[in-house]
């Protein structure tokens, strides 16, 4: 099974909600990883058992990229790759406000046409 971050969250016996946040493969392993987590707290109470109920939220698992940006202005002024490639770069070229090439539109140039003249018609 695949590892999730789970956020487990239960009450003790003073009703005060504890959550703790645990890496589990399974809703029971959050489950007892959440609950071993909170007891060793000063701050939970006793956790009733019975009807009491544990909830567990699972997320993501958080995911951080880093990419120089000369790297990004490389990939931007490629052209070819698959269809989903070349369609990626080509709206975040428009995002940016670049032409084909990957480069800042021409001088006096708007999205690569000329200024409307501002003479009176």
């Amino acid at each position: 099974m695949n590892l999730r971050a789970c956020r487990v969250t239960i009450s003790d016996m003073d009703g005060v909600q504890h959550t703790a946040k645990v890496t589990a493969s399974s809703l029971y392993e959050a489950v007892a990883l959440g609950l071993a987590a909170i007891r060793e707290q000063e701050w939970a109470n006793e956790i009733p058992g019975g009807l009491n109920t544990v909830e567990v939220a699972v997320n993501p698992i958080p995911v951080t990229h880093t990419v120089r940006i000369q790297d990004f202005k490389k990939w931007l002024k490629r052209s070819g790759g698959s269809p989903h490639e070349v369609t990626q770069r080509d709206h975040l070229r428009r995002i940016l406000g670049l032409d084909e090439t990957g480069q800042p539109p021409a001088a006096g140039k708007v999205n690569g046409l000329p200024p409307r003249s501002s003479g009176g018609r």
